[in-house]
């Protein structure tokens, strides 16, 4: 396992008017590595990942990439750095075949036509070192392809542009048991291939299938980012609800924290 990151955040706030998303959030994503993103619906997963690819702009904190300290305005930047996020409606159009939908907005063109041949070599050449054996043609229509192979076609998509980090938003949630253990062989397998993944998932058996650690967010707060193989399926589940194991996760909370309130009283 890689020592340095190849992404890293920290102290990460986040706000929406007056309500706070984030607070002091802190991420690291290592080359060769799957990094499981895990918490409870509100927990701030999506927005942190928002946060990553430029969608939203952070309030503070830092965010380093290949070691140097970065500024992320939009997704376009994300892209430029390589970082791309596969997000769960994958962002397909059933009306294009693969190719078409691999290049869409990054078309390649030869003078003012598009070069169709180098667009269809590179994509077989990706599909090919994802070792996907799936899909029958490149020319397919989307509209033809199952769930599984929809999702096979949105990844290649991500690292078609040599990508370094990809963010998969909940690859497996529509799909039957068949078609999840083909995209979490093809998860596993981008991590093997060096790039850096994290995975967002509320399915336990698969965040333990293909992770190397796992980092839960709890109500805005990363409770704890450790390695899967220390940490049992118990644990995970008690960091997501009450942001705390045993000795594992946020401090807890002090009596001060609270408002004593009694009866007959105001406060």
């Amino acid at each position: 396992m890689a020592a340095t990151p190849l992404l890293e955040l920290r102290g990460i706030d986040k706000s929406f008017g007056p309500v706070q998303v984030l607070h002091d959030v802190g991420l690291s994503v290592y080359p060769g590595e799957v990094t499981a993103l895990v918490g409870d619906n509100g927990a701030g997963k999506s927005t942190l990942v928002k946060c990553i690819s430029g969608i939203y702009s952070i309030d503070a904190g830092t965010v380093t990439f290949e070691g140097r300290e970065v500024t992320v305005h939009n997704p376009r930047d994300a892209a430029a750095l390589g970082i791309e996020v596969v997000y769960q409606d994958l962002a397909l159009c059933d009306n294009l075949d693969i190719v078409q939908n691999m290049f869409l907005g990054r078309e390649k063109k030869h003078g003012i036509v598009l070069d169709e041949a180098t667009m269809e070599e590179m994509a077989g050449e990706t599909l090919r070192s994802l070792s996907v054996r799936t899909v029958k043609s490149l020319r397919q229509l989307v509209s033809s392809l199952s769930g599984g192979q929809r999702q096979t076609v949105a990844i290649a998509k991500a690292v078609l542009w040599n990508s370094r980090v990809v963010i998969l938003d909940e690859p497996t949630a529509a799909l039957g048991v068949a078609q999840t253990a083909q995209v979490l062989e093809l998860v596993r397998r981008l991590a093997d291939n060096g790039l850096g993944v994290v995975l967002i998932s509320h399915n336990m058996n698969d965040v333990f299938a293909v992770s190397d650690r796992i980092a839960a967010l709890y109500l805005g707060r990363m409770a704890a980012q450790v390695k899967a193989a220390d940490v049992t399926h118990s644990q995970v589940v008690e960091l997501i609800t009450g942001g705390r194991s045993g000795n594992l996760g946020l401090p807890p909370e002090r009596p001060s924290d609270f408002i004593d309130i009694t009866p007959g009283e105001v406060k």
